[in-house]
């Protein structure tokens, strides 16, 4: 799930090699991936109105509901 995330978010960027993401397990069920990119690139992954970060949460979440699990995006700064 890691890598899906990682290879949309590269697309998404001017910088893909400042793409860093952390993968944590909260627990059995649930997944927390902390994404960091570049300052210039942070307007691109957000979205506007903060869209793209939505649509890369519910992509997430659906492909992680699909092996039985729960997960979360976080955008660090």
């Amino acid at each position: 799930m890691k890598e899906l995330l990682e290879s949309i978010v590269k697309e998404l960027v001017d910088s893909p090699d400042d793409v860093e993401i952390t993968e944590e397990e909260e627990d059995d069920r649930t997944v927390i991936f902390k994404l960091k990119v570049a300052e210039d690139d942070l307007g691109k992954v957000i979205g506007k109105k903060g869209r793209t970060a939505n649509a890369l949460r519910v992509l997430m979440r659906a492909a992680s509901a699909k092996r039985g699990k729960s997960s979360i995006v976080k955008i660090l700064d």
